[in-house]
């Protein structure tokens, strides 16, 4: 059955979808978004601030927002753009090798490269001074907190509140960075607006790609196999697809969980009506184990095609998708160049997981290496 009722983190319900055609239909479906007429009496997904209380919206005025941000940020996120950040990318990797290989074995890949490569990209691309970063991250973990909303909301208020000074700043002293470019080229977009969305780039522009990269490397120690076969360098984009497809080793999440999105206005899935203001949860993960699509789903190995849905789909497509990409692959790039072995030291089991945390990950990644 790829739809049923199922209880949330939140203690409401919701529809869960986890065929690979329903989930993929619905992401591309115009009357399912974040916003809701009733919010305060709206089934709740977390108690996060992130995901879990919607904003009050129409159809009409979500689809209208979402069609203004992709407007202003696809341009900014282009692959081509994002192409065009890989020297710097490379660069700023080599750099936090560098200080790895000076650490005694084993290391902690999380906090050595892991966290602070997307952190540092990011930050840049935005304009936003580096030097913050672990405010950020203090920031950020407070924000994806599941059990705590009171933590939650603080966490996203300290972010806005900078951003919101950082972007005052920014209008008066423009930079070559993308929030000044916002502000520049949409003069009728309030500052708190800009604010909200460069908050939003901030955190989802690292936090997803964090987890994929501490992954990757769990994944490949798992696989020698795969490892030995990024030699060959057009084997690594197959690899990075898997890498996004694939859940982590460690992931102990429910299947009864997905993206969570809002019905506004009556949805027939399977013969199955959602009325308008029901709860609908996305199930990507599922979706990319669906054994039609993917023959063997728990295995990793390189397939082509690999049609995925970590990005999304359709008009809804995660617009830091190029970068992600970029990103993942100069890391497995790296490695392989860098290292004639790579790998976890210790046991998968003894990691630490962030249970807490929406994207959940690890705490730390304690890795081995013998340099080429």
């Amino acid at each position: 059955m790829a739809i049923k009722r199922v209880p949330t983190m939140a203690g409401d319900e919701a529809w869960l979808v986890t065929g690979y055609d329903q989930v993929k239909a619905l992401l591309a479906d115009r009357r399912l978004g974040r916003g809701h007429p009733d919010p305060d009496n709206a089934p709740r997904f977390t108690n996060s601030v992130v995901l879990g209380k919607p904003h009050k919206a129409t159809a009409e005025e979500e689809n209208e927002k979402h069609a203004l941000m992709r407007r202003m940020l696809a341009p900014e996120f282009s692959a081509k753009n994002m192409e065009a950040m890989r020297p710097r990318v490379r660069q700023l990797l080599n750099n936090l090798l560098d200080d790895l290989v000076e650490q005694d074995q084993p290391a902690d890949f999380h906090e050595a490269v892991s966290f602070p490569l997307p952190v540092l990209v990011i930050c840049e691309l935005l304009g936003v001074p580096a030097a913050d970063r672990e405010e950020f991250r203090g920031w950020s973990e407070a924000m994806s907190t599941l059990n705590d909303e009171q933590k939650s909301m603080e966490g996203f208020a300290k972010l806005w509140g900078y951003m919101g000074e950082l972007v005052a700043r920014k209008k008066e002293e423009p930079a070559d960075d993308v929030i000044s470019r916002l502000i520049g080229q949409h003069p009728d977009a309030r500052e708190e607006e800009v604010a909200q969305l460069s908050a939003g780039l901030l955190f989802a522009g690292h936090e997803t790609t964090v987890a994929a990269i501490d992954r990757a490397v769990m994944l490949l120690s798992l696989h020698p196999g795969q490892w030995r076969t990024l030699r060959n360098p057009d084997a690594i984009p197959p690899v990075v697809e898997e890498v996004l497809r694939h859940r982590a080793p460690l992931e102990r999440r429910s299947d009864d969980s997905g993206m969570p999105r809002y019905a506004m206005a009556d949805i027939e899935v399977e013969g199955t009506t959602i009325p308008a203001g029901d709860l609908v949860l996305l199930g990507i993960d599922q979706a990319n184990r669906d054994e039609r699509r993917f023959p063997d789903p728990a295995a990793f190995l390189p397939r082509v095609p690999n049609p995925h849905l970590s990005f999304g789909h359709g008009f809804r497509f995660c617009v830091g998708a190029p970068l992600a990409r970029v990103e993942l692959t100069e890391t497995l790039e790296a490695l392989v160049t860098r290292f004639t072995t790579f790998g976890l030291a210790g046991d998968l089991a003894a990691l630490s997981r962030r249970t807490e945390q929406l994207v959940g990950g690890v705490v730390q990644l304690p890795v081995r290496w013998t340099e080429a």
